[in-house]
């Protein structure tokens, strides 16, 4: 395998990982009744809307079929891949359900 070749599966592993991670945040904001693409808007106000993010939308089940996905998870996965930004406004959403809900 020649370094191109080697470039190019490194670069299609990470666009894979990082659409999981897209999809991890796109299942847990169903799970909890909140608007993904408003959230990133909130995290991201500069960024144009994020394709990958539409297209993971895309790929999720109702909460009703989908499993729990815990907030440390969610917030590890983000950190992983550089979305403090993100991960930061998801915090802010995770304290507001805390406090609807106790």
């Amino acid at each position: 395998m020649n370094r191109k070749e080697m470039e190019e599966q490194v670069i299609q592993a990470y666009q894979r990982d990082e659409g999981m991670m897209i999809l991890v945040f796109a299942q847990w904001c169903v799970n909890h009744g909140l608007d993904a693409q408003e959230i990133y808007r909130r995290a991201y106000p500069d960024q144009a809307s994020n394709p990958l993010l539409a297209q993971m939308m895309e790929n999720t089940v109702p909460k009703e079929e989908a499993e729990e996905i815990p907030d440390t998870t969610l917030l590890g996965v983000l950190s992983l891949f550089g979305n403090d930004d993100l991960a930061f406004v998801v915090s802010e959403e995770m304290e507001r359900l805390k406090k609807h809900r106790g």
